[in-house]
Parts: structure tokens; C-alpha cells; sequence
């Protein structure tokens, strides 16, 4: 293939997983790839495999076409700016407008599962997003992105320590997926020649509750947990005694809510149609990352 590919976020935890497979998987020339991000110092490694690296600060309107000149597929991965409501939205706007002045061919873009029917609190930042793609008029591709196997590993040490794991996502099922996975299936869809717009959600095989998350995660760590339900204040105060700031607090419980509501159990097929493959199965992940559960 003989496109230019661009990935923003390169220095993020999912555009290096990209990256890696668009060159070890998909075999890309490294030359074909820039990697983007607001500090391209931190991309030393991928610039001595031959990549191109830019600076792209999606709050700097006027630099980024410059940023993105000469791509054919853009990849933008969702920016972390949660803690200002409607920066995040504001951000990406910024992106596509800029892919449109620079030519750009092809959007690619990470969103969540269905966000124009969640409850979760970032939800309408992806949907905004995913409305100014389709309005540019460029080609794009939708990545909707179920809750990440990663994220568990953040707050279960903690809960096996304990031996006990609070949530208010009641009979709520999710189709969990891991990281990497999402990063494989990413890097495919970038490194297609299709201009044919689409919507993939990447899930999981299977749906689960956090009973039987919790299930797993003890045979595997040979470790008591028990699974507490509660509600969203009862939620809120634990997470906010924890000490997190009071958004990451209002988006937990909004998606444990989601959750609780059903509405993050999605299964598709979208992971295997772009892979070939089946997605790592969650006895699996945990397995993999069972020292450091253990901590």
C-alpha cells in the first residue's frame, strides 16, 4: 500500500499499540507512518525505526493542517482531556477541520459503543466528533471502542487486597475487549485501501457481569473477592474518598450506570471482520497480567 498514514496520540498507551502493529503485523514501511503528538521528543524510539514525527497540538487551530499536510488516512484517537466539559469535543473539532484544509482523504476515528444512547458522561463529546467527520464530507472510519480488559487493572489490586470489589452496575453486562485488541483491529482499518465509510464497534466474544468478571478473577489469582452493589451516591462517595478529582468520579458512576441500564452489552463481530482473528478472551488478559494484579 502506498498511502500516507498519520496516528495522533502516538505517545498514548493505544497509538503506540497501533503503530506497533501497522509496522510488526501489517509490515507498513516505516517511512509511510507519522506519528503524532504534542511532544514529539517523546517518539525518539519510533523516529530511530524510520518514522516520521510532528508535532500536532490539537489546541493550536492554526498549526495543525500544517501538521497533517500530505496524509491520506488520519487517524484521530480521542484526546484525554476529560476535566473541562466540552475541551475534548472542541479538541477534535479542531481535527477534522484541519484534516479538511490539509486534503486529508480518509478519517479514522476511536469512539465508544453507541454514544448517541449512553450515559456516560464523555459520551456526547464522541458523538459530536463523529457527527463533524461525517459533515466534512471526508471518507472515515467509526472505531467504537468497548470498555477496555485494562481498565479493571487500575482499581483490582485494590479490591483483592480487600477482598472485596464495590460497583453499581447491578445485572449489567459488558463486552470488555482488551487494549491491544482494539489497537490490532485500529491498525487494520488504517492500513486498508477501502475509501468505503463505516462504523465498526470492537467488543469482546461475550458480554459479562462484574459477578462473573469477579469470578474469573479470583480462581485465576486464587483470592476471595466479593462483589458489592451499591448505588450511584454510595459509589460516588467511595470513588471520591479514594481521592479522585470529581469528574473521573462523575464519569465511573455514570458508566456504571450505562451499565446497570444495559446499555454497553453489545456483541459484534467487527473485531474478527477486520482481523480474521477472535479477540483475547478475558481468562486470558487476566492470566497475563496476574502479577500485577497481585501487585
Amino acid at each position: 500500500m502506498s498511502s500516507t498514514l498519520l496516528v495522533t496520540g502516538a505517545a498514548g498507551q493505544l497509538g503506540q499499540r497501533v503503530i506497533h502493529h501497522l509496522l510488526e503485523t501489517y509490515k507498513i514501511a516505516p517511512g509511510r507512518i507519522i506519528a503524532a503528538t504534542r511532544s514529539p521528543e517523546k517518539l525518539a524510539d519510533l523516529a530511530a525505526k524510520g518514522v516520521v514525527t510532528r508535532k500536532a497540538d490539537f489546541d493550536d487551530a492554526v498549526n495543525l493542517p500544517t501538521a497533517f499536510a500530505g496524509v491520506d488516512r488520519l487517524l484521530i484517537i480521542s484526546t484525554d482531556a476529560l476535566a473541562v466539559p466540552g475541551l475534548r469535543l472542541k479538541q477534535q473539532t479542531a481535527a477534522v477541520e484541519a484534516a479538511k484544509k490539509a486534503g486529508v482523504k480518509h478519517i479514522l476515528y476511536t469512539s465508544m459503543p453507541a454514544p448517541e444512547d449512553s450515559l456516560v458522561t464523555f459520551a456526547p463529546d464522541h458523538l459530536g466528533t463523529e457527527n463533524a467527520i461525517k459533515a466534512s464530507g471526508i471518507g472515515y472510519t467509526i472505531l467504537r471502542d468497548a470498555w477496555y480488559f485494562d481498565n479493571y487493572l487500575h482499581g483490582l489490586p485494590h479490591s483483592l487486597e480487600t477482598g472485596k470489589w464495590y460497583t453499581a452496575t447491578g445485572n449489567g453486562r459488558v463486552s470488555n475487549i482488551s487494549r491491544n485488541d482494539c489497537a490490532l483491529a485500529i491498525a487494520a482499518a488504517l492500513a486498508s485501501a477501502t475509501a468505503d465509510n463505516a462504523t465498526y464497534t470492537l467488543t469482546g466474544s461475550t458480554a459479562l457481569t462484574i459477578e462473573d468478571v469477579a469470578n474469573v478473577v479470583s480462581r485465576i489469582t486464587d483470592r476471595p473477592l466479593e462483589v458489592v452493589q451499591v448505588n450511584d451516591e454510595q459509589f460516588a462517595a467511595g470513588l471520591a474518598g479514594a481521592g479522585l478529582p470529581p469528574f473521573v468520579v462523575d464519569m465511573l458512576v455514570s458508566a456504571d450506570a450505562n451499565t446497570r441500564a444495559g446499555r454497553f452489552d453489545i456483541l459484534t463481530h467487527d473485531f474478527q471482520k477486520l482481523t480474521g482473528k477472535e479477540p483475547q478472551t478475558l481468562r486470558s488478559f487476566i492470566e497475563e497480567h496476574k502479577a500485577a494484579l497481585l501487585g
